[in-house]
């Protein structure tokens, strides 16, 4: 199964799959068919192991995933990781943006 005919499916139960949790086996077995938007802050360099800030927006069919780490977390942080799942392809970059960016 897909990743945009299990949102489809659990959608037409009736849930709310803005936040869903995707079942491990279904996010590791497919690819997005798009990567809309991308970014990272990474101001110590791309060699640098440690963990940054990233919003991206990725498209599973006719829904798009937004997905990353909050700017306010910091460089080297852990947590404030946030996802969303929408059909509305600007509300997703919107919101990815407002994530990130400054």
């Amino acid at each position: 199964m897909k990743i945009s005919e299990w949102l489809d499916s659990m959608e037409k139960q009736g849930l709310d799959v803005a936040h869903i949790v995707l079942p491990e086996e279904l996010s590791y077995d497919e690819a997005p068919e798009e990567t809309l938007y991308f970014k990272e802050v990474r101001p110590c360099g791309i060699l640098c192991p440690g963990n940054h800030p990233f919003a991206t927006v990725e498209r599973f069919g006719h829904w798009y995933h937004c997905r990353g780490q909050d700017r306010k977390a910091g460089i080297h942080a852990e947590g404030m990781e946030w996802s969303l799942f929408t059909r509305d392809k600007e509300r997703a970059l919107q919101t990815a943006r407002s994530h990130i960016e400054p």
